[in-house]
């Protein structure tokens, strides 16, 4: 009976003509109906007369999921779509495809600054941010062009065998036979001229900086992996259907991936940022805003492989002394194999929160963090703030998670000096910012 009220209230389908407003969070934009409703409109542009057609929502829904289905009047950012998947009801992999890359960063950007004064109580200035969001290098391209950047592709498997992507909010796939953003070394090995049968995803992995290139397979449950033939060599791992654990299948459990003149070994399908410029953009912009001295005593929470702990040791001399710390025990592994010519480098395994305290340290001088996309939370931060260190690096994939924690870090003693936003993430609503903290009593 619950269910059948619920498909009777259901307004999916309803159309409405609306006027869009500003950019959400989410790869949306704002509109309301006639009558008050508040719709999250994918597909449109501020500005925008359009009709928006509901893809979720009910009666006595808070607010409505929507689609622009049709445009009246366009914005002067608006472009058509690059890609023949991108659209109403097609993939969900890209939220800006139709709409020019300098718009694209702009969006971004309202939206850090939204995010920023809704959850921080910033302004731009008071974040010490010019408000422009940069794009990578050589990410710079005409309308209508897309930097095909994404180093790493999750393909879904659908009934049939067929390589594809999400739907948006969906589990249902749409098959493709060319992703745009995918990287060359992606794009090589034609999965999806292929079928794969009893799998229900893969993931493609193309190193940067060496020719290392991984499928990480999942099969049905039940199911055989099948003989993998691409048109490149590459290692296989399988995702074991008991454990979610990963597994060689042939070839090296790892790739390599190359940033700041170092190899770094990420094995078994493990964290790497995606784009290939982002490694070499966020150590660049986190070395600039910490300033490291010779002999500091520095902090790398959330520290994966050891990209930053590495960089950060290379600069802090013989007598200088760097702390990871990181949950998965596999990426602590390949950090320390990483970073095994560094003496001065300890890789302790376990939450943040619960490893901290265990360490005994009572100050630093350094800090830089990378939390997942929740961000590091209000205990976490209290924990860091009572450190004393002189700079943090706190760096962010999730512009919402970023300002509660600075609110937080604020409540702590610490402001931010500098915040900078780079897109490494183009036709997505994905965006990843640095900001560096230091005590608002040695604040100038």
């Amino acid at each position: 009976m619950q269910n059948a009220n619920a498909t009777e209230s259901s307004l999916v389908g309803e159309e409405y003509e609306v006027e869009v407003g500003p950019v959400a969070h989410g790869g949306h934009c704002i509109a309301r109906t006639q009558d008050g409703r508040v719709l999250f409109v994918r597909h449109a542009l501020p500005g925008e007369k359009i009709v928006a057609r509901v893809t979720d929502g009910a009666e006595d829904s808070r607010f409505l999921r929507a689609d622009a289905v049709k445009i009246i009047e366009a914005s002067k950012d608006r472009v058509e779509a690059p890609c023949v998947y991108a659209g109403p009801g097609k993939c969900g992999g890209c939220d800006w495809q139709h709409a020019k890359p300098g718009a694209q960063r702009r969006l971004k950007g309202e939206v850090i600054a939204e995010q920023l004064l809704r959850l921080a109580g910033l302004t731009p200035e008071e974040a010490g941010w010019d408000g422009t969001v940069m794009p990578a290098e050589g990410d710079k391209l005409p309308a209508g062009e897309v930097p095909a950047w994404r180093t790493r592709v999750q393909y879904a498997i659908d009934s049939e065998g067929r390589a594809g992507l999400r739907k948006h909010r969906s589990h249902d796939i749409e098959p493709i036979d060319h992703c745009m953003i995918a990287a060359p070394g992606v794009t090589e090995l034609g999965i999806e001229k292929r079928t794969w049968p009893q799998l229900a995803s893969i993931e493609a992995i193309s190193a940067t900086g060496s020719g290392d290139r991984q499928v990480v397979l999942t099969p049905l449950p039940g199911g055989r992996l099948p003989i993998v033939e691409l048109d490149k060599p590459v290692s296989v791992l399988r995702v074991e259907e008991h454990d979610g654990g990963v597994h060689r299948v042939h070839g090296r459990p790892f790739v390599r991936e190359r940033a700041d003149e170092r190899t770094y070994r990420v094995g078994m399908g493990g964290f790497w940022q995606v784009h290939p410029q982002a490694a070499y953009t966020l150590i660049k912009a986190v070395m600039q805003g910490l300033m490291p001295r010779k002999g500091e005593m520095a902090l790398d929470l959330y520290c994966g492989v050891g990209l930053f702990a590495g960089a950060i040791a290379e600069r802090l001399g013989e007598k200088g002394a760097v702390l990871g710390i990181e949950t998965s025990k596999r990426a602590c592994e390949d950090a320390r194999h990483n970073l095994q010519d560094m003496p001065r480098v300890r890789i302790e395994q376990g939450k943040v929160e619960q490893v901290l305290p265990r360490t005994g340290i009572k100050e630093t001088d350094l800090i830089v963090l990378d939390p997942p996309r929740a961000g590091a939370g209000k205990q976490t931060v209290k924990q860091l703030a009572a450190l004393g260190a002189r700079r943090i690096a706190y760096v962010a994939c999730d512009p919402a998670a970023l300002a509660r924690d600075l609110a937080y870090f604020r409540e702590g003693g610490y402001k931010v000096r500098v915040l900078r936003a780079f897109d490494l993430f183009p036709m997505t609503h994905h965006v990843e910012c640095v900001a560096i903290l230091e005590p608002i009593a040695k604040a100038v």
